[in-house]
């Protein structure tokens, strides 16, 4: 009985590889879909948006450790500690910009790695590595006692945050069926800005702790999501594509069935098998969330205003983020272009309003207050268009060497933190560096 089955299986994917062989555009053209797409496809599939969702906690931890930093480098509690940094110190322009620049160098690394990481033990363990890495990093963050342990420290968090941001959009990408793939992978980005929200607004509430624990304590808590990935991760499936990969075809193909919610001897499911053993993430968007209590301050604005607005530019860009839920599958080009045109005409009218009144914003509070609201309009622009369409634009042959570029290109520019902090505050000449 058992050959004779194997028989039969053999014959399906006969089958489905002959159909494949003819009709090849219809995997992605005329090919019976699984349900419907977008955001009504969510409630089709809720297994595969659970997955997904739980995956993407590593999204929210890099956009907490991004975020987490950008009040505390303003508080007093902190410069007392880091006396590098405080701004009356010799070079702590360049100081505060190569510890924030850490995360983003050890991000790379990470990045880089990942790939064989993912290939050797699965997205599904790598994930798990990448978890231990991160919770190393951010155990010496909270116990840092001088400069060099927390930079080197903000480096191994970087570490472990790279290789989540480049295998989890994978892992998405790779369990998650056409029709939704696109609406799944903005998660990834909706929880990287949850992400920064969240580590602002805790680390604003936290400042009024007197003692270190008010920027230790900030620290300490992105643990405690890290804890809940790491252990859920063992729960998720792997990865149909993963398995077929290293020979497992039969694995493979039980795992897309329970992904696909169907039996294996659905058609769809054994076209997309076939499919799959035929085969066998630039705009400066960080440094707008590091250094945005400066940018305030340059715009005019007094210190607690300056904290207020900045998180209200982090939850600006969350809203925007959350539009794309719904308009991401309706054309990604439309909204890439669209998201361009409004970045760029914010950029010029922000360059134009410092440049002119920048020297004198108390007689100019009108102009001032217009700078800000296209700041806003420049963070929900890139919030609705480039933050998340890139994470949904790699699918099939080649996902492995484009989430590794699109994780690269997302984070490459962010070494503009070298820079001297002083020269950033030109607000003129810090526009011309983001682009």
């Amino acid at each position: 009985m058992e050959k004779v089955g194997q028989q039969n299986v053999q014959k399906q994917d006969a089958q489905a590889s002959q159909t494949f062989t003819h009709h090849a555009e219809a995997v992605f053209g005329n090919r019976d879909i699984y349900g419907p797409p977008g955001l009504r496809g969510l409630f089709y599939n809720p297994f595969v948006f659970f997955c997904a969702a739980f995956s993407t906690i590593g999204g929210l931890l890099f956009g907490y450790d991004q975020g987490v930093v950008s009040v505390i480098l303003v508080m007093p509690q902190f410069l007392q500690r880091f006396t590098r940094v405080s701004e009356h110190a010799a070079g702590a322009g360049f100081w505060k910009g190569f510890l924030t620049a850490m995360i983003e160098l050890g991000a790379m690394i990470g990045a880089f790695n990942q790939g064989w990481i993912a290939d050797k033990y699965s997205r599904k363990y790598s994930i798990l590595i990448a978890v231990v890495v991160f919770i190393i990093g951010s155990v010496l963050q909270t116990a840092a006692v001088d400069y060099a342990m927390l930079t080197v420290a903000r480096l191994v968090g970087g570490v472990g945050i790279g290789m989540l941001s480049m295998v989890a959009p994978l892992y998405i990408s790779e369990i998650s069926p056409p029709e939704i793939r696109g609406t799944l992978l903005v998660l990834e980005e909706f929880s990287i800005v949850t992400g920064i929200v969240v580590a602002f607004w805790i680390t604003y509430g936290t400042r009024h702790i007197s003692g270190e624990w008010g920027w230790r304590l900030p620290f300490l808590i992105q643990i405690i999501p890290a804890l809940v990935l790491g252990a859920g991760v063992l729960f998720l499936p792997f990865s149909p594509r993963w398995l077929i990969s290293k020979g497992r075809v039969d694995e493979g193909l039980q795992t897309l069935s329970k992904v696909r919610r169907l039996p294996e001897t659905d058609p769809r499911v054994r076209l997309e098998h076939v499919d799959i053993q035929a085969e066998a993430k630039f705009v400066g968007i960080n440094a707008l969330i590091y250094y945005s209590p400066s940018l305030f301050e340059t715009m005019g604005l007094d210190y607690d205003m300056q904290l207020i607005m900045s998180g209200i530019l982090n939850v600006t860009q969350l809203v925007g983020v959350a539009t794309s839920i719904w308009t991401i599958d309706s054309g990604r080009r439309r909204l890439l272009l669209a998201g361009s045109v409004m970045m760029t005409i914010s950029h010029i009218v922000i360059a134009i309003l410092v440049g002119k009144f920048g020297k004198d914003w108390p007689s100019h509070r009108p102009e001032g207050w217009t700078s800000v609201a296209f700041l806003l309009l420049y963070m929900f622009s890139f919030g609705s268009s480039w933050g998340p369409v890139p994470w949904a634009m790699p699918a099939g042959k080649h996902r492995m060497v484009q989430f590794f570029v699109i994780a690269l290109v997302d984070q490459g520019h962010r070494d503009l933190s070298l820079f001297s902090e002083s020269k950033r505050r030109k607000l003129g000449h810090y526009f011309q560096l983001v682009q």
